[in-house]
């Protein structure tokens, strides 16, 4: 049984990760392409870790990142939302979704109702996304949502060696965007 809330868009159910998603998570974390700005490739011990690392994080803090699951098809298709490790830079909203899920908008729509979550249920003030300054495809998303770079921020452990600039913006703004509907 999960614990935590189900989210839906229009096109994505968002739950708290099972252990019938474990062998999609190996193949998202064994795709190079996926992993280049998540920590690199890791092998399916790691993977188990990293799952139950952010499945685990829902009974510790009251919230973790959700599997992204595609309406249409049933299949998972990535993880995204609200992460905030021992030591982190700030209340994240963070996406990372399988290749083949790429390019549809999936993560502007599901970060955007993660983002809602956040304000509205978990009473976060503000909303980062740490990428790192190469990654464009996700300064594309952070900008989508009306996120600007606040500060660069080293990366911490297991991440440590490189800077990350840390995009975001504070509760109002989001609520102002979601009220004019931009």
């Amino acid at each position: 049984m999960a614990i935590g809330p189900t989210i839906e868009t229009d096109r994505l159910i968002l739950r708290p990760p099972r252990a019938e998603d474990f062998d999609s998570w190996v193949a998202f974390h064994a795709d190079e392409a996926v992993m280049t700005h998540l920590g690199g490739v890791q092998g399916a011990e790691l993977t188990w870790r990293s799952m139950c690392t952010m499945a685990g994080a829902w009974t510790i803090s009251g919230f973790s990142m959700f599997s992204v699951i595609e309406k249409t098809s049933g299949q998972w298709v990535g993880r995204l939302g609200p992460w905030c490790p021992h030591g982190w830079p700030g209340t994240e909203i963070g996406w990372g979704l399988a290749r083949a899920a790429w390019g549809k908008g999936y993560a502007t729509e599901g970060a955007a109702a993660c983002m809602d979550y956040a304000v509205d249920t978990l009473g976060w003030d503000e909303i980062i996304h740490t990428i790192l300054p190469e990654n464009s495809g996700s300064i594309r998303v952070a900008e989508r949502l009306g996120s600007r770079v606040l500060r660069q921020v080293a990366t911490p452990p297991p991440f440590e060696g490189q800077m990350w600039d840390v995009y975001g913006q504070t509760a109002d703004e989001w609520r102002s965007r979601r009220i004019k509907g931009a």
